[in-house]
């Protein structure tokens, strides 16, 4: 599967998962039900992955977590916020550079229409 057939496949999810629930949840209902719609439509992730800081040679485990890594290709950070702020991009693109990924889609689901609420954030992608 390449990269754009994969975040179609995610985007569609999340659309479906939206058109479901609507807007107003938690962030860990949307996750959940995110996860089953992927696997409903055989789409290959890991949840809650962990990423290490690699900090002057030594790697640490501050305790993060992508919500998913899916394909082992694209981020995938889940909010359910007023509206998505720079830090929150900021946030993604660390993500993408800690774990040398090329791209990323950051989707809040605490919106009227999910189109508005879904950011796709690059970082040395070659297409």
């Amino acid at each position: 599967m390449e990269i754009n057939q994969i975040t179609r496949s995610i985007i569609g999810a999340a659309l479906e998962v939206h058109r479901v629930l609507g807007p107003g949840l938690l962030e860990s209902a949307y996750e959940e039900c995110l996860a089953h719609e992927m696997d409903l439509q055989n789409i290959p992730y890991r949840r809650q992955h962990p990423l290490p800081v690699d900090y002057k040679g030594k790697r640490l485990d501050c305790g993060y977590r992508l919500d998913f890594l899916v394909a082992e290709w694209v981020v995938v950070e889940l909010k359910a916020v007023e509206q998505l702020l720079p830090i929150h991009e900021a946030q993604v693109l660390t993500y993408l550079r800690l774990g040398n990924w090329p791209l990323a889609l950051l989707i809040n689901f605490n919106v009227p229409v999910l189109k508005r609420g879904i950011r796709r954030i690059v970082l040395n992608l070659e297409e």
